[in-house]
């Protein structure tokens, strides 16, 4: 490994630590509409670019910081709450890839889930430029959030 990568890993991972770290304190803190995004933005790129499946009640492209207020928001909407568990980090350097486990409650519904959520994290100059969630199951998801009745293929 060179020492550059070796440099990179370190930095998206302090990166990333510490964005998950100050996640846990927004929400504690009431999360969207309560504490401020600040706490969050010095750990995302002004440009930055996060990739929500479209089926999800948040899905879509979110853009900016601005973008990243309104997402949080509209978790705050879907879920009662939003519990991170477990976290590897399966990868690091530019690109970083994350596996969570997430529990879940939606509001919507009072549904309970637990689920994993692998990310592709792309961190540019110390802060966290793209997002790429993948759900294993994007269907309970939506069901669980009140969504319309899941047709499986046979």
């Amino acid at each position: 490994m060179t020492t550059q990568h070796t440099a990179d890993a370190q930095d998206s991972t302090a990166v990333l630590t510490g964005m998950y770290d100050a996640e846990s304190r927004y929400l504690a803190a009431g999360g969207p509409g309560r504490a401020s995004f600040d706490l969050l933005a010095p750990y995302f790129a002004p440009d930055v670019v996060m990739h929500q499946a479209e089926s999800l009640p948040y899905g879509g492209i979110w853009r900016g910081h601005d973008g990243m207020t309104r997402f949080f928001i509209a978790m705050s909407e879907t879920w009662e709450s939003f519990e991170i568990g477990e976290q590897e980090f399966l990868a690091t350097g530019e690109t970083a890839v994350v596996h969570t486990q997430v529990r879940a409650r939606a509001r919507a519904t009072g549904r309970e889930l637990a689920f994993p959520v692998l990310q592709t994290i792309t961190v540019r100059g110390g802060r966290i430029a793209e997002v790429r969630p993948f759900y294993w199951d994007t269907a309970a998801i939506v069901a669980a959030c009140g969504g319309p009745p899941v047709v499986r293929g046979g």
